[in-house]
């Protein structure tokens, strides 16, 4: 455990450019005192000690404002910034390196027993206020934008917008389509803080965006027809000039 922990707190200074040393990160991170209570919490879990793991995660939820199931699994240099409101849910499974931030959930959207909440793949993105609900998977490197609510299967190395979410597309990709061309999606495979980076547009604003300028092109032959129209009362003289 100890050996996890010093990959945690180390995993912080590739992510966080705030953090400045080791022993402001372990003495004022939630994150990384959320993280601490779990490890133990989910340990006594896993031994059938049910309430006292239970009642050490309510602890750390009372302490740091972030509630972690003692049920769920999660892998290796795991960080959760800033932290207040994330909630974890009993059979989420994260894998290693993902990083979420304040506000997210990973919930369940059923009362049947079993498996009932998201499963990460490594080095997940979640940004803050992102909501992924139910038992299904977000695939290796991918990323999900601020207060996306995701309801389905996230590709690997997809970014993922909106509510509901969906697969967002690279600007500088879209630069040169036509108003007709397909937007296709652009994997961002390296860390984005939040999820999302600043040259990846939501795919419904491309759309609306190509709508827009189809209006604003059709304005324009409209209005270039009514200058050729003769005005009314000309006489056919005029008209013939």
């Amino acid at each position: 455990m100890l050996n996890q922990l010093k990959e945690d707190l180390n995993s912080i200074f590739a992510r966080d450019p705030a953090a400045r040393n080791l022993l402001e990160v372990l003495t004022t991170y939630p994150g990384v005192h959320a993280l601490l209570f779990h490890r133990v919490s989910h340990l006594l879990w896993l031994r059938g000690l049910k309430w006292p793991a239970r009642m050490l995660s309510h602890i750390g939820r009372f302490l740091t404002g972030i509630e972690i199931h003692p049920g769920a699994t999660i892998g290796r240099r795991f960080f959760i910034d800033h932290g207040m409101g994330v909630v974890i849910g009993e059979t989420a499974e994260i894998g290693d390196d993902c990083t979420l931030y304040h506000g997210v959930t990973l919930g369940g959207t059923t009362w049947n027993k079993g498996k009932r909440h998201p499963t990460l793949g490594n080095g997940v993105v979640i940004g803050a206020g992102a909501k992924v609900l139910g038992p299904i998977l977000v695939g290796d490197n991918a990323r999900i934008g601020s207060n996306a609510v995701v309801v389905k299967d996230v590709p690997e190395g997809a970014t993922v917008v909106g509510i509901p979410a969906r697969e967002a597309s690279s600007k500088s990709a879209n630069a040169d389509l036509s108003l007709n061309e397909p937007v296709s999606p652009a994997p961002r495979p390296c860390f984005d803080a939040y999820g999302q980076s600043a040259d990846v547009k939501d795919p419904l604003v491309v759309k609306l965006e190509q709508v827009a300028a189809q209006a604003r092109a059709l304005e324009e032959r409209l209005a270039a027809l009514e200058a050729r129209q003769p005005a009314a009362g000309d006489s056919p003289s005029q008209l013939h000039k």
